[in-house]
């Protein structure tokens, strides 16, 4: 585990990408459905329980919160999308803003896409994964709530997942991961110390 990501801090909660902070350094966005998991998957990988806020309710994500690690790096946590019962024209304003943060934003250099191991590649996932193989961007999956699983039916889920997207022509990885059990977070901080040239400890 590398203890740089603990020293991360909240910066701000943008309502649109001009609100962002100064697009210099180094950044990995984290996108997810409403409810796969996003906000826990922050706050176990930089070891804090309230970084990013976890709600009962889904997609209560609705801005753009960037959380600092060093002065120059960052994590962006975008909004959940697809499961929060918000009128269509708010869904649309989300996505929007996702879109214009995804092709504008010139520190963005990698995509960890969380996903419910329960419920993986929804339509929101299969778009993300899309676009990232448009722009040649770096995409991680994490298969988040694999605890709620049995070991074979995860590794089976992993299998399929694996399959599916191994014809991007982009870097493409895929991982258990569970906030609970902690399992995961390792591989997670080796691929993003690769991302954000970090040395590992």
């Amino acid at each position: 585990m590398n203890p740089v990501y603990h020293q991360a801090k909240f910066i701000n909660s943008a309502p649109h990408v001009k609100d962002a902070p100064e697009d210099i350094g180094l950044e990995v966005a984290f996108a997810g459905r409403s409810n796969a998991g996003k906000s826990s998957a922050i706050n176990t990988l930089t070891g804090q329980k309230s970084l990013a806020r976890i709600s009962k309710t889904p997609g209560r994500t609705q801005l753009l919160n960037f959380f600092s690690i060093t002065e120059t790096t960052r994590f962006v946590d975008l909004p959940g999308y697809g499961y929060a019962k918000v009128p269509l024209e708010i869904k649309k304003q989300w996505h929007r803003m996702i879109e214009t943060y995804l092709n504008n934003r010139k520190t963005l250099c990698g995509i960890v896409l969380v996903m419910d191991i329960r419920h993986p590649l929804t339509e929101f996932d299969r778009q993300m994964v899309d676009w990232c193989k448009q722009t040649r961007l770096p995409l991680h999956i994490l298969l988040t709530k694999a605890d709620k699983l049995k070991f074979g039916a995860a590794k089976s889920t992993l299998l399929a997942v694996q399959k599916e997207i191994s014809g991007a022509q982009v870097p493409v990885t895929v991982q258990l991961f569970s906030a609970l059990k902690r399992q995961g977070v390792d591989e997670t901080h080796h691929l993003l110390d690769q991302w954000l040239n970090f040395e590992s400890s």
